[in-house]
């Protein structure tokens, strides 16, 4: 049975760091894109980041290059978030998803994922 759980969530001020963890099971992370999104009330759903693990190929939105980092421990069949330097419009719940590598051009796409998490929180604020 496939399952995908988040965790790593919290509060935190501004400037802070945070990393979140999505684990994986039922598949490996070798066959699939695994993506992180966020959603703030009222805002639509929005790719953070994506990572395929089988050829450590990385993708970030403009709004969090340079700030934030994916990694995958395959071993562990989980993928990291590592946030830093953390802005109170980083506040959302964050989803990981899972989506055929095939699909990596259009990854900010969340209509391509296949599976998804139940989502954590984040909330940067002082």
């Amino acid at each position: 049975q496939v399952q995908i759980v988040e965790s790593g969530g919290g509060l935190v001020q501004p400037g802070g760091s945070l990393r979140l963890s999505c684990a994986a099971s039922g598949f490996t992370l070798d066959y699939v894109a695994i993506g992180w999104f966020r959603q703030a009330p009222g805002k639509e759903r929005e790719g953070v980041s994506c990572i395929s693990s089988s050829d450590g190929s990385t993708y970030y939105a403009d709004s969090v290059k340079g700030r934030f980092t994916i990694s995958s421990d395959n071993a562990k069949n989980t993928v990291y978030l590592h946030m830093n330097s953390l802005k109170p419009e980083d506040t959302a719940v964050y989803y990981c998803a899972a989506a055929p590598p095939s699909l990596l051009s259009i990854w900010v796409l969340w209509e391509v994922y296949d599976y998804w998490g139940q989502g954590t929180q984040v909330t940067v604020s002082s």
